[in-house]
């Protein structure tokens, strides 16, 4: 019987992907000097570059000539406005936080919700909804779809205890997001809101990629009492002519 041996380079590689999947890297931090791996690992400078080339090009690190490796840090199409974690939202403004998980399924990628994530019509989702709610009360309600062949640890977390948001930032390296912000009266999220039908709302839409990989989708509804969005930017001669 013959034993198959992974290749040292993609021990490596998976080791250092490990550590960014666990946290224990995070988003700008150095990994480690190739001769550092030569010596770790007992092997060739080629035999890593081709661990870090992998890396780089599934996104996860940036090379950068002479100063070395880092985890990649996230681009944002709009950069003037941050969303942050809810959870952390609703501490910061005093409130104290808890979370209702209502409903958790898996899905076939195909139909409407393959296309939201957009997905080709295979693999699997793990669909969320949930309600966020400072002093007992909702705060927002977040229906959310991750791709389960890029993040199949998610079967395995605790939805009803952590927000999957704050779970994603924390266990999920990604390195673009898009958002789309709307208004409209709140619909099938108004009983979860407490609040009559018809009512304004702002609805927070989120998707997020690792390079070419869907992540999640995420659709989040505030009634407009509950939130608001502000960012502070400087004019371009403000800036300067480069945009410094």
């Amino acid at each position: 019987m013959t034993v198959q041996t992974r290749p040292l380079y993609q021990t490596i590689h998976n080791a250092i992907e490990s550590r960014i999947m666990s946290g224990a890297l995070r988003p700008g931090d150095r990994i480690p000097f190739e001769h550092e791996l030569m010596a770790e690992y007992g092997c060739s400078r080629m035999t890593v570059n081709k661990a870090l080339s992998a890396l780089a090009g599934a996104g996860l690190i940036s090379r950068q000539r002479r100063r070395g490796s880092f985890v990649t840090r996230p681009r944002i199409h709009m950069a003037a406005l941050q969303i942050p974690d809810i959870r952390e939202e609703i501490e910061q403004r005093g409130h104290a936080y808890a979370l209702r998980l209502v409903g958790q399924a898996d899905l076939d990628a195909d139909g409407a919700s393959g296309a939201l994530l957009r997905l080709p019509p295979h693999g699997k989702l793990l669909s969320l909804q949930c309600v966020h709610l400072a002093d007992g009360r909702p705060y927002a309600v977040e229906a959310r779809l991750i791709n389960l062949a890029a993040v199949p640890a998610a079967r395995e977390a605790d939805f009803s205890t952590i927000p999957p948001g704050s779970w994603l930032l924390a266990h999920v390296p990604w390195t673009e997001a898009e958002h789309r912000i709307t208004a409209a009266p709140a619909g099938d999220d108004a009983a979860l809101l407490e609040v009559p039908a018809g009512k304004p709302c702002l609805v927070l839409e989120r998707w997020t990629w690792r390079e070419k990989e869907s992540i999640t989708y995420v659709r989040t509804v505030f009634h407009g009492d509950n939130f608001d969005l502000t960012a502070r930017f400087a004019s371009q001669a403000a800036r300067g002519p480069l945009g410094d």
